[in-house]
């Protein structure tokens, strides 16, 4: 079905002029009217009925997400031969996938090439005169990238299941990976105001879908273990320390996640009662590990990363890159519609593909005269 679209302003204009009160008639008829002419959100149920459980998606918006959400055909594979050496025994500086064989290992390189950097290949991280050479920064940092996929793909199940994840997930084609964040350095006008308002009322902000909450929720949140839960559960004063610029701060993260998967508050929350896990859906669950294994991820690998890369590639405070949700969901509820790359790719969850050993020749059966 067709989405919905607006009337044209004109046609309303040349309505308003020809009314007799043309000028109300545009004042008042015509937001209303275009208003219900404009695309209309189609809700899908995901909870018990009466519980405001619907997922509310605009139709515009979810076509919009088809492109980048195609998967590149995979490469073709060789057939198994158990005669093939392994990368690390034939290639020099080998650091990671030298467990494939040779044929494997160029395999997922093209891959990679086609995932990360088409327009350039093998030049963006190699110097193709010496490919053993770490001279270029993009090779130091993919190294790093593949050893975070395999870490991902085979201990963070209890949020990417079986699905996983491949370069493409976040790359889509793309040297520098869409949805990475620095730290926000907030307004440059040196005003007190400003400075007084701590973070807030800031116009602008996409992360927060520019809503008038705390303008770095990330750096908090994904780049720390800052606690996200806020809300008591006992009616009493004093049971719960929290206070409001703290649930404000928590609103500003949930904003971000829910922009980032294109959802609302119900995907995960029943809205009467956000605090109660036994009433969250499934979502939520996952999402909890979500944020701990994104944690981790800037901990472990993306930071470390910061001396390797140039001072272009630094942020505005002269942080490194980050990854958040946005990086691999961008504006989906599932990173590419929940399709696995991995059944063509298995080496990037650690699992090798599969060696076909031939069984030995029996021998020829001789007869023997008496």
């Amino acid at each position: 079905m067709r989405p919905k679209r607006c009337f044209s302003l004109q046609r309303w204009i040349a309505f308003g002029r020809s009314a007799r009160s043309g000028l109300v008639a545009v004042t008042l008829l015509g937001p209303t009217i275009l208003l219900f002419g404009c695309d209309q959100t189609e809700p899908v149920q995901r909870g018990y009925r009466g519980m405001a459980m619907e997922q509310l998606y605009d139709p515009s918006n979810v076509a919009s997400l088809e492109e980048i959400n195609q998967i590149p055909e995979p490469e073709p594979r060789d057939p198994p031969d158990p005669e093939i050496p392994l990368a690390k025994d034939i290639h020099q500086n080998v650091q990671v996938l030298g467990d494939l064989n040779a044929l494997d290992f160029s395999r997922l390189m093209q891959a990679i090439s086609t995932w990360v950097a088409p327009d350039v290949g093998c030049e963006y991280c190699h110097n193709t005169d010496d490919l053993a050479s770490d001279e270029k920064y993009t090779k130091v940092v993919a190294r790093r990238m593949l050893q975070m996929t395999r870490r991902i793909n085979s201990d963070w199940k209890s949020h990417v299941a079986n699905t996983g994840v491949t370069c493409w997930t976040c790359h889509r084609g793309q040297p520098v990976p869409s949805g990475i964040w620095f730290v926000n350095p907030g307004p440059t006008t040196a005003s007190r105001t400003l400075y007084k308002r701590g973070q807030q009322n800031t116009p602008g902000v996409k992360n927060i879908a520019y809503a008038a909450l705390p303008y770095d929720p990330l750096s908090p949140f994904l780049n720390s273990d800052t606690p996200v839960s806020i809300q008591g559960l006992d009616a009493l004063a004093g049971s719960n320390r929290h206070s409001i610029k703290q649930a404000e701060w928590t609103y500003s993260l949930m904003m971000y996640i829910s922009n980032s998967l294109g959802v609302n508050c119900t995907y995960c929350h029943v809205t009467r009662a956000f605090g109660r896990w036994e009433q969250s859906t499934p979502q939520r669950v996952t999402a909890w590990y979500g944020i701990r294994m994104v944690r981790e991820l800037n901990g472990s690998y993306l930071n470390p990363l910061k001396p390797v890369f140039p001072p272009n590639r630094l942020g505005p405070e002269g942080d490194g890159p980050k990854v958040g949700c946005e990086t691999c969901h961008k504006g989906s509820y599932k990173p590419l519609y929940g399709v696995s790359m991995l059944n063509d790719y298995p080496e990037l969850a650690g699992v090798m593909p599969a060696v076909v050993v031939q069984p030995e020749t029996p021998p020829e059966p001789t007869t023997s005269t008496p």
